[in-house]
């Protein structure tokens, strides 16, 4: 199928809870900050991106019936997001994600993602049985996928037949869910994004760079791969091709989380727009920049 979003992002929506202190942190610091809970998840800040980039993106994801559901469907929507195939449960309670971090950086995160896992395959419903697709008439966009699904979800969306004509872009929820995304460096069917350490728990294994994690994960029978790692070099690399590299400009970093996910959905945005292996790259690198410095509005 051809009609639908530009871009459709399956994982988790919730409810992000980030505390942020100028100072840098350590075990037991308490310290002046700020808090705050805005429309989150690896899904949600992969569509709120992909938005400002001028996509326009639809989720599939599980929210509660709750009041802090009720509350994220109105906060989502005022944001222009598809929400028309969300699954709502009537006894799972929506999701949240706590981080705080600090002028070193993300100190600490814990992601409470057991509704979506426990929603299971009901999220792909409309790829599945209509009215974005299904095994016969399979859905032909661009799909984003979080690390948020469980193994085995993952590894039905990286053999079944509703996939087979999508372009699979994945990324794992964070280093502790990186292991989640092995099918896909398996079955050659999607890119992956990674950062350097999770490249090394996918291929079991430590990386000086990024280029050399690029050509590892490729080796172990990836389709294409962005590996990124933080400041410094980033590269993509695909089977049978060369591979890119490009670094980060130097920025003032503000905040951390979601900047992975900006980086994904600009590298998206920027391949539909028909830039170069190079170009997307590098945009997507300057995006990220320009988000973790407080540049991109929250």
């Amino acid at each position: 199928m051809t009609s639908g979003p530009d871009i459709l992002c399956i994982g988790a929506v919730l409810w992000d809870i980030i505390g942020r202190s100028a100072s840098h942190l350590r075990q037991g610091s308490d310290v002046p900050g700020r808090i705050s809970r805005l429309p989150g998840g690896v899904a949600m800040n992969i569509a709120m991106a992909a938005g400002r980039f001028g996509l326009s993106p639809a989720l599939l994801t599980a929210v509660g019936r709750d009041a802090e559901g009720d509350e994220l469907i109105r906060a989502c929507e005022s944001l222009g997001m598809d929400l028309r195939h969300v699954y709502r449960s009537d006894d799972l309670p929506t999701d949240r994600y706590m981080a705080v971090e600090g002028a070193n950086g993300l100190i600490a995160a814990i992601a409470d993602a057991h509704s979506l896992e426990a929603a299971g395959d009901k999220i792909l419903r409309p790829l599945i049985s209509g009215p974005l697709g299904s095994d016969a008439d399979p859905y032909e966009g661009c799909v984003a996928l979080d690390g948020n699904l469980t193994q085995s979800l993952l590894e039905f969306i990286s053999a079944s037949p509703a996939f087979a004509r999508a372009d699979l872009r994945v990324a794992p929820a964070s280093p502790g869910k990186a292991d989640r995304l092995r099918p896909f460096l398996t079955r050659s069917r999607a890119m992956l994004y990674v950062n350097l350490e999770e490249a090394g728990l996918l291929c079991q294994t430590t990386f000086p760079d990024a280029a050399t994690a690029a050509r590892a994960m490729i080796a172990h029978g990836a389709a294409r791969v962005s590996v990124t790692d933080g400041s410094r070099s980033a590269a993509e690399a695909v089977a049978g091709g060369d591979i890119v590299t490009g670094c980060p400009p130097e920025v003032l970093i503000t905040r951390v989380t979601g900047a992975g996910d900006t980086y994904m959905a600009a590298h998206i945005a920027a391949e539909r727009d028909g830039a170069t292996r190079q170009e997307a790259l590098d945009r997507a690198l300057a995006a990220a920049a320009q988000y973790v410095s407080g540049e991109i509005p929250l």
